[in-house]
C-alpha cells in the first residue's frame, strides 16, 4: 500500500493541511464515527457520565480516541486520509476557535509523540474544520471523523 499526500501552499507558504492523499494498494478503507470526548463513565442512554475537560483536553482525548479505534480496526494514525473537525462556537470571539490551545497547537502536540508525519509543519493529511453552533451534548466542544487506510 502506499500513501502520498501532496502539500498545500498558498503564494510559496507551506499551509499545515494537505492538499489531498492517493491511496493505492490498499486493502480497504475505515471510516470512523464522529469521536467525542466521552468520560469513561458516560453512558447515552440515561445520560450519565459526561464529556473530559476544556478545549485542549477535548482535543487530546478525541485525537487518542482515534488512535485507537484505528489499531482496534487494523490501521494507524499513519494511514490517516482525511479528518473532518467540527467545532463549537459562537464566533470569533467565543468558543474552540478563540482557545489559546486550539486546533495546530494541540494536534501538533499529539501527533509529535504519535505520528510526527502528520504534524502542520510536516505533511498532515487533508482536513476541513467546520464551525457550527452546537453539537450532540452542551459540553463538548469538538468532534473529529477520520478516514484511514487500511495496509494490506
Amino acid at each position: 500500500m502506499e500513501l502520498v499526500t501532496h502539500k498545500k501552499f498558498k503564494s510559496g507558504r507551506l499551509m499545515p493541511w494537505g492538499k489531498g492523499t492517493v491511496v493505492t494498494g490498499a486493502k480497504g478503507m475505515v471510516y470512523l464515527c464522529g469521536n467525542t470526548a466521552t468520560a469513561d463513565d458516560y453512558d447515552p442512554t440515561d445520560e450519565k457520565g459526561g464529556f473530559g475537560g476544556d478545549a485542549a483536553a477535548q482535543w487530546r482525548a478525541v485525537l487518542t480516541n482515534i488512535k485507537s479505534d484505528l489499531e482496534e480496526l487494523g490501521s494507524a494514525l499513519e494511514h490517516l486520509v482525511r479528518l473532518t473537525i467540527f467545532v463549537k462556537g459562537p464566533f470569533p470571539d467565543g468558543g474552540v476557535l478563540s482557545s489559546p490551545n486550539y486546533h495546530l497547537d494541540v494536534m501538533d502536540e499529539f501527533f509529535a509523540e504519535h505520528c510526527p508525519k502528520h504534524c502542520s509543519y510536516n505533511n498532515p493529511p487533508p482536513s476541513e474544520i467546520i464551525g457550527v453552533a452546537a453539537l450532540a451534548q452542551p459540553d463538548i466542544v469538538v468532534e473529529i471523523v477520520a478516514v484511514a487506510a487500511l495496509p494490506d
